[in-house]
């Protein structure tokens, strides 16, 4: 049997932030350059899926969101909702896309941030 005295607790302070709208444990700031930065694998999905219906429906290829939801087996919601990642600001999608800023909100959020102005989406997503 263990008794109080052969116990040994270790205390690692690792700050947590907020990260899709999780928490995440982040790494010693001695560790931080060394990871690198990377997006989350669903909203450049979600950006890439919004961006490429965006064209099917520009160009003509689609001429309604239900011919895409069928053509890709989704529901028509899905595809409107997803579809609004396409009108993001110039700023937002370039921090989500180039410089791969990952935002402090889920993708569900993100998507109700296509609702705001420009000038304030970045500020939402990104707390800044």
């Amino acid at each position: 049997m263990n008794s109080p005295t052969d116990t040994i607790r270790v205390v690692i302070p690792l700050p947590v932030r907020r990260r899709n709208g999780r928490p995440r444990i982040l790494p010693p700031e001695s560790m931080a350059d060394q990871q690198v930065r990377a997006q989350d694998p669903h909203i450049l999905k979600a950006l890439g899926r919004a961006w490429a219906w965006r064209r099917k429906l520009e160009s003509g290829e689609m001429a309604t969101v239900s011919d895409i939801a069928k053509a890709e087996k989704v529901t028509d919601r899905f595809v409107s909702r997803t579809m609004r990642l396409a009108y993001l600001s110039p700023e937002a999608l370039e921090r989500l896309v180039v410089t791969q800023v990952p935002p402090a909100i889920s993708l569900a959020q993100l998507i109700d941030v296509t609702y705001l102005p420009w000038a304030r989406q970045a500020e939402r997503m990104f707390g800044i």
